[in-house]
């Protein structure tokens, strides 16, 4: 029996280990504010990917107005960078910047028709995560954009 193509690359990056605290299965329950009064739910999972080479996030909510979307988190080592590439149902692809400092981290793409951009803070303990979203159109001023809050 062979091995898999390319299974000496299935290993941890050590890149992604300050994201370590994602994983795992989370419950969501979000806030827009063109949606006043409205709290979605649904379901959130990070996971090692391809013996830790990488991060997958799968997302869904109970709400039809918003998508489920699946991203994968990766890094560029001689950049020292991170990045998240996004992708949902409506066939949306984005590209997001990331960053990870102690229990903070941020993703956020600066494009002239649409920049959007999370804050999401992890609890000491782990057991949960809340993420405050903005947007901007068109290179107008930062307004709110979804809210998440995460729980274990």
């Amino acid at each position: 029996m062979t091995s898999p193509i390319g299974s000496e690359a299935l290993q941890p990056n050590p890149a992604l280990q300050p994201l370590a605290a994602l994983v795992g299965e989370w419950q969501t329950t979000g806030t827009h504010p063109y949606m006043p009064g409205t709290v979605v739910h649904g379901r959130t999972s990070f996971a090692w990917h391809e013996g830790g080479a990488f991060i997958i996030m799968r997302s869904e909510v109970d709400d039809p107005r918003f998508p489920s979307g699946v991203a994968i988190f990766g890094s560029d080592d001689q950049a020292g960078t991170l990045s998240m590439l996004y992708f949902d149902e409506r066939g949306v692809s984005r590209k997001y910047d990331v960053t990870m400092a102690g229990n903070v981290m941020t993703w956020s793409r600066d494009e002239p028709g649409f920049s959007q951009r999370a804050t999401i803070t992890i609890e000491d303990d782990g057991a949960a995560m809340v993420s405050v979203g903005e947007m901007s159109r068109d290179g107008g001023p930062w307004e709110a954009d979804l809210s998440v809050t995460y729980t274990r």
